[in-house]
């Protein structure tokens, strides 16, 4: 398992996050669309190689969903999406995650470009796989709501200078702290879940 393989599938939800944070509230659709365009570029790289993964085509339907709203709507919409839309969009995308971790882990296509054809069907890949994805999932509905709820407390940094410790643990140092654990977790689990087996098959068999 190569945990950064599937990060990089991340890498439009992580975009959107940081750019739509940066910039004012009229701008959250460039913001989708640049999530968008970093989609097609992992499409069309992806169509190359081992073809698309569903973590590809999701995105681009969910940021997509928002450029059009954000270029449509008028100044109302637009301040939903940057209160709302933001933080929501990681709720939306972890939901989706959990909701099919326990049938279509979505690790588990990544995890195929590193391991050969006759385990993919096997009990263990399919569990470990199952595991990560689950956790990926309850990780990002976290950092969502996270979001949310520094929203709810109307606790948004100004600025640099800005004392609003909410929004730095909430906002920042929460996000950063559970993908770092996810990655590492995604790195050790396999070999955790497979490591006592290996060991007594190999006393067998010796």
């Amino acid at each position: 398992m190569k945990p950064f393989s599937f990060v990089i599938g991340f890498l439009p939800w992580i975009a959107f996050a940081f750019v739509a944070q940066r910039i004012a509230a009229n701008a959250v659709a460039w913001s989708a669309l640049l999530a968008v365009a970093l989609t097609v570029v992992a499409l069309a790289l992806a169509a190359r190689r081992h073809g698309p993964t569903t973590l590809n085509w999701v995105s681009l339907v969910l940021f997509g969903g928002i450029a059009v709203v954000g270029f449509a709507g008028d100044a109302q919409v637009d301040d939903w999406l940057y209160t709302w839309g933001r933080p929501l969009v990681g709720v939306l995308l972890g939901v989706f995650v959990l909701a099919t971790a326990s049938f279509r882990p979505f690790t588990e296509e990544y995890a195929r470009q590193s391991t050969p054809r006759e385990y993919w069907g096997t009990p263990a890949f399919r569990s470990i796989n199952r595991v990560i994805s689950a956790a990926w999932g309850a990780g990002l509905v976290v950092i969502g709501l996270a979001g949310m709820l520094v929203t709810a407390l109307d606790e948004h940094a100004t600025s640099l200078s800005s004392d609003h410790l909410v929004d730095l643990i909430l906002n920042w140092v929460l996000p950063i702290t559970v993908i770092w654990w996810l990655v590492s977790f995604s790195g050790s689990y396999p070999d955790r879940a497979t490591g006592p087996r290996s060991s007594a098959a190999g006393t067998v068999s010796a």
